[in-house]
């Protein structure tokens, strides 16, 4: 399970960067949001922030429920993991039927991943 905890943070690293990119106005929009924007309006950066920090919140999560840190009970982290699994099935279901195809061929997958790292992270 520490190893899981520690592949999806480093995931989650990857695409808070990704996010941070778009925050600052990098045209790759297409790959988030739906696919709309190449550069994201300030309403959708706004969002790529949120998104950071909720990466964030997920990290410590999964840090704490694999023992790697105890920053939050026990039963904060065990539901909260199940919270982030359901998430990111979620994730993979919007992914996919999003109307961009780089989004889907990227997003989707990378949810996917997300989902069974958190999965076994909650089963930890």
């Amino acid at each position: 399970m520490p190893l899981a905890a520690v592949l999806l943070c480093v995931v989650l690293g990857v695409l808070a960067v990704f996010q941070l990119a778009l925050v600052f106005g990098a045209p790759i929009g297409r790959f988030a949001w739906g696919g709309q924007h190449e550069v994201l309006p300030a309403r959708l950066r706004i969002g790529s922030a949120v998104s950071i920090v909720i990466y964030a919140v997920i990290a410590v999560l999964a840090l704490d429920r694999a023992g790697l840190v105890d920053v939050v009970p026990d039963a904060v982290s065990t539901v909260g993991m199940w919270v982030v699994f359901g998430y990111f099935v979620l994730g993979i279901a919007l992914n996919a039927i999003s109307r961009s195809r780089a989004e889907r061929l990227t997003m989707a997958p990378t949810s996917a991943v997300l989902a069974v790292l958190s999965l076994l992270v909650a089963l930890g």
